[in-house]
């Protein structure tokens, strides 16, 4: 079973809402989801975000793999960044991801200096 991060719409018509979810890949987008981590409001200005980290950091540990426009929410919210400086090893999948955010590369500045 795959498991993905992504966003579930909940909002009204022209006002869009969402919840992001952990959900199995093979789901509908508004359908069955494991566990509600945040929401994101794209309404307000500028776009709210509201993430249990904790939660969010134990499904990216498990490998659960975020979606491209949940991945962006994460890297403005330094989510990824604050598990690197808990001292948490990454999995080879998110370590992977990491890599194509640019994130480690980051990381390994960052302590250098």
């Amino acid at each position: 079973m795959a498991v993905k991060i992504r966003l579930t719409r909940i909002g009204a018509k022209k006002k869009p809402f969402y919840r992001i979810v952990v959900a199995d890949e093979n789901s509908p987008r508004d359908g069955k989801f494991i566990e509600v981590v945040g929401t994101y409001d794209p309404n307000k200005n500028p776009a709210k975000v509201d993430l249990n980290e904790d939660v969010t950091l134990k499904w990216l540990k498990k490998g659960a793999a975020p979606t491209e426009t949940v991945r962006n929410l994460f890297k403005n919210e330094d989510v990824t960044l604050k598990w690197l400086k808990k001292g948490a090893a990454p999995t080879e999948t998110v370590r992977n991801l990491f890599k194509g955010m640019g994130i480690l590369a980051k990381s390994a500045k960052q302590q250098t200096a």
